[in-house]
């Protein structure tokens, strides 16, 4: 067997960028001789703190403590043949851990999903923003011995910073991801899921939503998934928190999927996680034309592009009135997942990475 060492912030099944894209292949390659074992900074009462503002003692402590993990995985590192490196080691802007764990017999992999060498901090976390360090982004490609990057945008900045870079989708288990019937119901639902930390994106079409709101009165209803402390009364909105467990019921009850992004230098790094979900359960998804959904999304075919507040509501409205026409996007959307950007169709290809750096001596 094949010993890997994951080094994460989140613990398994927490964080999206994790579980979409490597935490759902680890079945599949230890089927093929490989073992993990699994490295997370942060426990679930971690967590519970780290984004809640205030608490600075709290912090500090929790970083204490994730400093001394990672000391722990630099006194083991030459027990491994990979160690695989999801965006970062360690939460403040130093590169000290990974450049320890670099001088040991493992390859490394550099896996990231996020233009995460622009500045960004969540609002729970803005007094402490001076620890970050977007730059070490540049660092830590270099350490790698192969990149990992969601899209093309990211794999351009990474091949600046080193030579062997390849392009890791974002990738949904179309297995475990299936439709889940729905009793009919009498109302269309327009959904959203994020986080506490995007639903500012959510935010960005709140006019726009009102408008339809305006315009189709108690033909629909709003859900936002993902934030249960968001509410907006004119659209008549309580955001509810993500559960594993209720996700896909959650998801299912969305006729229309959402995905509003700001045309930045950040989300031009996102890869269309949220757009793929809806897809990948037969939902009509309608994506801010920014980045990867683009590529995504063949506009009238598997999904709509809206980039002005005025294209948000006509299409919106084409698709609250034509049901029809909301089943042929969804069917043709998860066709579109389940051919491109699901584990089954890119499991051989992770695999042969994996199998190619441990053929591979150490440089």
């Amino acid at each position: 067997m094949k010993r890997v060492l994951i080094i994460t912030s989140h613990r398994k099944d927490r964080a999206p960028n994790q579980r979409f894209r490597f935490e759902q292949y680890l079945p599949f390659l230890e089927k093929n001789g490989f073992q993990f074992d699994f490295s997370p900074l942060f426990s679930e009462s971690d967590d519970k703190l780290l984004y809640t503002p205030g608490h600075l003692s709290a912090k500090l402590w929790i970083g204490f403590k994730a400093a001394c993990l990672r000391l722990v995985n630099v006194l083991k590192r030459n027990e491994y043949d990979i160690i695989f490196i999801a965006r970062e080691g360690f939460i403040t802007g130093t590169t000290f851990f990974e450049s320890l764990l670099r001088k040991s017999k493992a390859k490394i992999i550099y896996d990231f999903d996020d233009a995460i060498w622009h500045f960004d901090v969540s609002k729970a976390n803005k007094r402490m923003g001076w620890l970050k360090n977007p730059g070490k982004t540049a660092k830590l490609i270099s350490f790698a011995d192969l990149v990992f990057a969601g899209n093309n945008y990211l794999a351009d900045y990474a091949k600046h910073h080193a030579d062997h870079v390849v392009i890791v989708p974002t990738t949904i288990d179309t297995d475990e991801y299936c439709p889940v019937n729905i009793a009919e119901k009498p109302k269309v639902c327009i959904g959203w899921s994020g986080s506490y930390t995007t639903i500012r994106h959510f935010e960005m079409i709140v006019p726009a939503l009102k408008k339809i709101k305006q315009k189709f009165g108690d033909q629909i209803y709003f859900k936002v998934i993902g934030d249960g402390n968001f509410i907006n009364d004119d659209l008549g909105i309580q955001g509810i928190p993500w559960s594993k467990e209720d996700e896909l019921m959650e998801l299912s009850e969305i006729d229309i999927g959402i995905m509003p992004l700001p045309d930045d230098e950040w989300s031009k790094g996102k890869c269309g996680l949220k757009g793929l979900q809806y897809m990948a359960l037969n939902i009509a998804t309608i994506m801010s034309p920014v980045g990867v959904n683009s590529v995504i999304i063949e506009e009238g075919i598997n999904g709509f592009l809206a980039g002005s507040e005025l294209e948000w509501v006509e299409k919106i409205s084409v698709l609250i009135t034509n049901k029809d026409l909301r089943k042929q996007l969804g069917a043709v959307g998860r066709k579109t997942v389940i051919d491109k950007y699901s584990v089954n169709a890119n499991k051989a290809l992770y695999l042969h990475y994996f199998n190619m750096l441990t053929k591979l001596g150490k440089s």
